[in-house]
């Protein structure tokens, strides 16, 4: 029999996507199979100096091969401007991709033999064309839930019905819903309408409408979620095909790999020092912004909760004026706070003394909560996680959520003192979080629906027809 085919992997390029990526690629190692993992340029230094940091080499590890490509960009310009970041890809990235193909092609792969199979982010649909092109076989990944994917491919039903207009805005103001038991989300908080500014939000809503055009060149749509936690979205697309929680592929011993900061590990002995089911655990990702104001409400409401919290301080976080304020605020709650960069999220999650998980709901860190039953304090940012909120809220009822002010700009810190309390005192929520948990394990376990899904992927990829 031969060997299972190289598989090229493209990640939109944005730290949960990444992310997210590294762990299918390891899956697919576990498999059998050698990846070609490209990211951006940018990108690509900084899990370099990231993993440096841990004695790591970012070149490659255990059957990944880590490779980069220009993202169109100037090295001082804001990639965290999603519309930018997009418009500079879009221009650079396809020609580069075709490039890297064709030399790795020519020089065999290094092992014998070129790319057999291109695995694309859904955000980066513009490479199935590319694969099609070249004559490579080409699968898309989705990275968030499938109900955010079923949304978005739903748009031209909702303009036809007059929920949007041709321009993505909302022309009815209200709840959402595809069908019964999909979450319902405000018709002003579609992803794409919460990815920063107009201009920006132009040329996100334009990358949808083209990435829905091109996925029927996908030969299938993967997604990490449970069929169990999403189930009505299967119904209406059954070739979304999830395989998640896609975390339960990443081992705790593995070294940390795709990362754009360093983890802060010194974390883990400091939970070691804290009571069973105490911690509040608090992280909202790589791309939440706070302003000055509402970094300090943020930060008193952890104080007031007279409870032990560990925070992950992004260096970008906040602006400079708030580091001299958050240094005095460390030494004032160094008896039962501990702050970091970056952390080892999974692992902390794990942690048996962790009670709850102050949230951004990004699709990672609510699968990473789901798998560790671990309860949300939820705080969205941007894009999906709004609807990340309703699932965790409302659908799964695992969570709270934090609502801002009157005026919709500032969430006070006593709502954060009243809210984590009612949350760690709800044993209801508590006990559907261990329950989802028990779901989620199952759906990866042997004959599980995640199991039997990535089995069948498997065998395709590998020529062998089901």
């Amino acid at each position: 029999m031969s060997p299972p085919p190289q598989v090229l992997v493209l990640p939109f390029p944005a730290q949960g996507h990444v992310v997210s990526f590294m762990s299918l690629s390891r899956g697919l190692v576990e498999q059998g199979f050698r990846i070609t993992f490209v990211n951006t340029e940018f990108n690509h230094g900084r899990i370099a100096a990231a993993m440096s940091d841990k004695g790591c080499d970012a070149a490659g590890q255990g059957g990944i091969r880590m490779v980069a490509i220009p993202d169109g960009l100037a090295p001082g310009d804001d990639r965290n401007d999603l519309g930018k970041l997009v418009d500079g890809y879009l221009r650079v990235m396809p020609g580069c991709l075709e490039e890297l193909i064709t030399s790795i092609n020519q020089s065999g792969g290094g092992e014998g033999d070129g790319i057999g199979w291109m695995i694309a982010d859904e955000n980066m649909a513009w490479a199935l064309e590319v694969a099609k092109k070249m004559g490579i076989r080409a699968a898309c990944y989705w990275t968030a839930s499938a109900a955010m994917l079923a949304t978005m491919m739903s748009i031209p039903k909702m303009i036809r019905e007059g929920i949007l207009g041709a321009d993505g805005l909302p022309r009815r103001h209200g709840k959402y819903q595809l069908s019964p038991g999909m979450p319902s989300v405000s018709t002003t908080q579609f992803a794409w309408n919460c990815a920063g500014d107009a201009q920006g939000q132009k040329i996100i809503f334009q990358l949808v409408v083209n990435s829905n055009r091109l996925l029927e060149l996908a030969e299938f749509i993967i997604c990490n979620t449970v069929h169990e936690m999403e189930s009505p979205v299967f119904a209406l697309f059954p070739n979304i095909l999830p395989v998640g929680p896609l975390i339960s592929r990443q081992r705790l011993d593995h070294k940390p790999m795709g990362h754009f900061w360093p983890e802060d590990t010194t974390c883990v002995k400091w939970l070691d020092e804290q009571p069973a089911n105490s911690v509040i655990y608090v992280a909202f990702g790589s791309f939440t912004v706070f302003d000055y104001r509402q970094l300090q409400e943020l930060a008193l409401g952890l104080e007031l909760s007279r409870r032990p919290f560990l925070w992950v301080v992004r260096p970008d976080l906040a602006s400079e004026a708030s580091v001299a304020w958050l240094d005095s605020f460390r030494e004032r709650t160094a008896g039962r706070g501990k702050m970091v960069s970056w952390s080892p999220q999974q692992q902390i999650l794990a942690h048996p003394s962790i009670a709850c998980f102050l949230s951004h709901c990004g699709w990672n860190s609510t699968m990473e909560g789901v798998w560790n039953g671990v309860p949300f304090l939820c705080w969205p940012y941007f894009t999906d996680q709004f609807l990340d909120q309703v699932y965790i809220c409302d659908v799964w009822k695992i969570g709270l959520s934090l609502n801002a002010d009157d005026e919709g700009t500032e969430i006070s810190r006593e709502q954060i003192r009243v809210k984590l309390e009612e949350l760690l005192g709800d044993e209801g929520i508590k006990a559907r979080a261990m329950m989802w948990k028990d779901i989620a394990r199952k759906s990866v376990g042997e004959g599980g629906s995640s199991y039997k899904n990535m089995k069948r992927i498997v065998e395709e990829m590998n020529g062998q027809r089901v």
